[in-house]
């Protein structure tokens, strides 16, 4: 592992005003030292289609797979819709678990950061889940505490802002806690 540690974002939210894209972009405020971070939005990936699959990976498949790879850790933030993961996380997922053409699979033996933030009083507890039984199939090593469920999100965000200090601290920690793991797992 280089001095630099890499960590890739992803966003499960396509909503312009996203919780979870700017829970995203907080966190990129709040790395510790020596992390460069940068996020993947999923606007551009198509559906999932194995006869498409079959003809070659779709640019935008193959920029999310390529960051995937070059990073030594991901980091989630998902929103919750009916109980589980949005579509649009899932699907970017399927495609990034498929082996490429010299078999790589990126997503495979990545640590990973699951946060997210909801207007709800769950704070998407019941999609984190969720998004940890897809990751055993995916081979990842997801963070297990502390956990980053944000409840009432629309009190803790203003203008795309997280200012609630206490949220900060408590994202800080997982981050934290994260560069740890993947170095951990590293060795």
């Amino acid at each position: 592992m280089a001095d630099t540690l890499k960590i890739v974002g992803i966003s499960g939210s396509l909503r312009k005003d996203s919780y979870n894209t700017a829970l995203l972009w907080a966190a990129a405020g709040l790395m510790p030292d020596g992390v460069e971070f940068n996020i993947i939005l999923l606007h551009d990936i198509p559906l999932f289609n194995e006869d498409v699959e079959q003809h070659g990976f779709p640019s935008s498949v193959q920029h999310l797979r390529q960051a995937i790879s070059e990073a030594d850790a991901v980091l989630i933030a998902t929103p919750e819709y009916n109980y589980s993961i949005p579509g649009v996380l899932k699907n970017a997922l399927d495609w990034a678990s498929r082996p490429g053409s010299a078999g790589e699979m990126p997503l495979s033996g990545k640590p990973l950061g699951i946060i997210g933030a909801s207007v709800g009083a769950y704070g998407t507890a019941r999609g984190q889940h969720h998004l940890r039984q897809v990751t055993v199939n995916t081979n990842m090593h997801p963070l297990n505490k502390p956990e980053v469920m944000i409840t009432f999100a629309d009190k803790k965000f203003s203008d795309g802002q997280l200012h609630d200090e206490p949220t900060r601290k408590v994202v800080r920690n997982h981050l934290e806690a994260l560069v740890a793991w993947t170095k951990r797992l590293s060795q």
